[in-house]
């Protein structure tokens, strides 16, 4: 299958979305049949950071099948030495060209960096990676540093991968924002 330019897969994404808050799926590729069709490799058309919130599921998101996307879900969706790992290996080995990260609405991850305290070594470690975004944001509701977080984190893969930041200079990547509402399910871009 021919890989789609970014400009096609971020369509694709925004169609799908379309779909997904008006009820109106389509996607039929999640069967033994798209199952038997990907045991030779996959070739998805954009890679999705998303949070791990269970309200948030990028596949359904965006009314796509199974091999279609190559998500990363972590809490914050935090660009952390893993997320990026797999971010590297989806545009190094299987071509992909679109990156979109996205945070959402009422996100508990930000929530728990605007709290503070000691919530325990491995959450203080994933809050310790939302805070600069709590420091930077002028207004300190969750919601606007969940889409500073956002931009944070795409502007981390770019600092913090040559794999990435190589393939942006050179026109063959692009990295976009997004924010998820979940009571409507619409997918804000380019936040």
């Amino acid at each position: 299958m021919k890989q789609l330019n970014w400009n096609e897969a971020f369509d694709r994404l925004k169609n799908g979305n379309k779909r997904f808050i008006t009820d109106n799926l389509e996607n039929k590729k999640r069967d033994s049949i798209r199952r038997n069709e990907l045991t030779g490799g996959q070739n998805p058309h954009a890679v999705v950071l998303s949070c791990a919130d269970s309200r948030v599921v990028p596949e359904m998101t965006f009314d796509a099948g199974l091999g279609e996307l190559f998500v990363i879900r972590v809490a914050g969706n935090v660009a952390n030495t893993s997320s990026i790992a797999s971010i590297e290996y989806a545009v190094a080995n299987l071509g992909v060209n679109l990156i979109v990260v996205m945070g959402h609405e009422n996100c508990g991850a930000v929530t728990a960096a605007l709290k503070g305290g000691d919530a325990g070594p491995n959450l203080n470690h994933l809050v310790s990676l939302i805070n600069p975004a709590v420091d930077r944001s002028s207004e300190k509701s969750v919601n606007s540093v969940v889409k500073e977080n956002v931009r944070l984190n795409a502007k981390s893969l770019m600092d913090n991968s040559d794999i990435i930041s190589t393939a942006v200079k050179n026109e063959k990547l692009k990295i976009l924002t997004a924010y998820y509402h979940i009571d409507s399910g619409k997918v804000d871009f380019n936040i």
